[in-house]
């Protein structure tokens, strides 16, 4: 079934959003033709701020409205330790179980050799540069702990030795309140590797 041009350009517009099919896209474009008109321009120019506002930190590369952003310029954090994160979304799950303690560096991604993606197409420089210009004592490795993400720490512990700078790594294994009979065996291998004194 074929939609009016303007209803049909809309549903396409949607279906380009990640997760979104045909079918929700029309059922929000619906959704959006029985809105009032003020939240309709409120969503577009949110749309627009979105676009034209927000732009990379300076500093960490998170994304902000402001430059340095809001973590950066935060006088109560510590200075001298900076956590590495992928995605300026892991940032955020990191700082709502740690707020206001660490300084932050968004790589935007990962070393990824099959996907083309070297140390030059991730923040790896920028962040050495940072060390060495803000005296950081150290580096909190917070990757994925998958291939890419152990690839990207290891890399990252690599080329900051010469700085003698402490580098550490989140740990990964069993999570509060899983079952370990439901674990996979190399998260089974890395709780156990990562262990500690009680």
């Amino acid at each position: 079934m074929f939609y009016p041009g303007p209803i049909e350009r809309l549903i396409e517009n949607l279906t380009k959003l990640p997760g979104i099919g045909r079918k929700t896209a029309t059922r929000l474009t619906f959704f959006l033709l029985n809105s009032k008109g003020g939240y309709i321009s409120e969503l577009s120019e949110s749309l627009v701020d979105v676009k034209e506002k927000i732009k990379l930190c300076s500093v960490c590369f998170n994304i902000t409205d402001v430059d340095p952003c809001i973590i950066c310029t935060d006088p109560r954090r510590d200075g001298s330790i900076v956590c590495v994160v992928e995605e300026a979304s892991h940032m955020m799950v990191v700082e709502s179980a740690n707020p206001g303690r660490y300084k932050y560096h968004i790589l935007h991604g990962v070393i990824n050799p099959i996907e083309g993606i070297g140390p030059d197409e991730v923040r790896i420089k920028e962040l050495y540069d940072r060390i060495v210009r803000e005296g950081i004592k150290e580096v909190i490795i917070a990757t994925n702990p998958n291939m890419e993400g152990n690839t990207t720490a290891h890399y990252i512990s690599e080329i900051l030795k010469p700085l003698e700078v402490k580098i550490t790594r989140i740990a990964s294994g069993i999570p509060i309140g899983g079952d370990i009979i439901y674990i996979d065996p190399l998260t089974i291998k890395s709780s156990i590797d990562n262990r500690k004194n009680l």
